[in-house]
Order: C-alpha cells, then structure tokens, then sequence
C-alpha cells in the first residue's frame, strides 16, 4: 500500500467521523498548517505499525496516553516520545498527583471524545470542562513537528511543535506541564 502526504484536510467528509472532521475545522480556524497522511487503522506503537507512517508522515508520532488517579478525580493526557517509557511513579511525582494509572475506556471518551488506540491532543478540543491536565515530555519541544491523530487512529498529522503548543492548546484553554520520562528499557 502507498502512503501518500495530503496538505490539510480531506476534500470530502465522506466516510469520516464528525470528530475527525472538527480537528480539521479547528486546526483551519486558527491557521495551523498540518500535513495529513490516511493509512490502516494504527492502534498501537509497535513498530511494524509506525515506521512506514512515521516516514511517510515525515514525522515521529508520539504516544499519548490517558491517564487518572487512583480516585479517578484527576485526569491526565501524557504525550511523550514513543522510544520512551511510562513509569507511573516518576510521572505522578512531576504532576503532583496519587499514583497514575491508565483511566477506563469510557473517561477518555467522555473527556476527550476518542478511544483507546486514538487518543490524541487533539482531543483535549473536546475537554470544555478542563478536566483534563496535559502532561508533555520534555524531549518532545526537541522535535520540529509532531505527529498525531486527529481523534481518529486512521489517519495521522504532522503539525509544527509551535502551532500546538502555542496555538491549539491554547485555543483549548489547557496548559501544560512539562515532564520527564524514562528512556526505554532503562
């Protein structure tokens, strides 16, 4: 199968999802370039499903995870590098927050409107009530672009690291905070 980079949004709707659609609106009302690249679903980061994208994408996709405390009153979305690991004590230490844990399916897809598989940054458009803390990797403001889902794991974007930062979160309301987290099999 080819992968072929498309610049911005599909010409039709037809045959996406309205979430996927409203990423695309959004990104175009705030004047954020994005490349676009449609491929198999991608619900995982093990390699066989990332490497062809990433270089397609001409850009690393970074793993992004959803993320409670142990009372479930705090919610997190973890964007970090994908070579890196997540390791629950050190994160939750960098966040101020009782021992994280994965959250349940059905959190993610009422905070943020995606599901396990799809989680996204772009998904924090649909967090309204801010109920939902951003946590990024240090390394990742290393990185020119960053490559993500826009809510659905068909398709991946590569947006410039400024234009989400310092746009589209933003625009969300969030903010975020800046962690470190383990390399690898350290």
């Amino acid at each position: 199968m080819t992968l072929t980079l498309h610049r911005g949004r599909p010409a039709s709707p037809e045959g996406r999802l309205e979430k996927e659609i409203r990423v695309y609106d959004l990104l175009d009302e705030l004047g954020i370039e994005y490349y676009r690249l449609d491929h198999e679903p991608a619900d995982s980061m093990h390699p066989d499903v990332c490497e062809a994208v990433e270089e397609a994408l001409g850009a690393k996709i970074c793993k992004n995870l959803f993320l409670a405390n142990r009372q479930r009153t705090k919610f997190y979305m973890l964007m970090i590098p994908e070579e890196k690991t997540f390791r629950s004590s050190e994160i939750s230490k960098q966040a101020g927050s009782s021992r994280l844990h994965f959250a349940e399916p059905e959190y993610m897809l009422e905070m943020v409107g995606t599901t396990p598989g799809s989680a996204s940054v772009m998904g924090l458009m649909n967090d309204t009530e801010h109920r939902v803390q951003l946590l990024v990797d240090e390394d990742l403001f290393r990185q020119e672009y960053i490559g993500c889902h826009p809510c659905i794991n068909t398709s991946s974007l590569r947006i410039r690291k400024e234009d989400i930062f310092d746009k589209f979160v933003k625009a969300t309301g969030h903010d975020w905070i800046t962690v470190k987290a383990g390399q690898g099999d350290e």
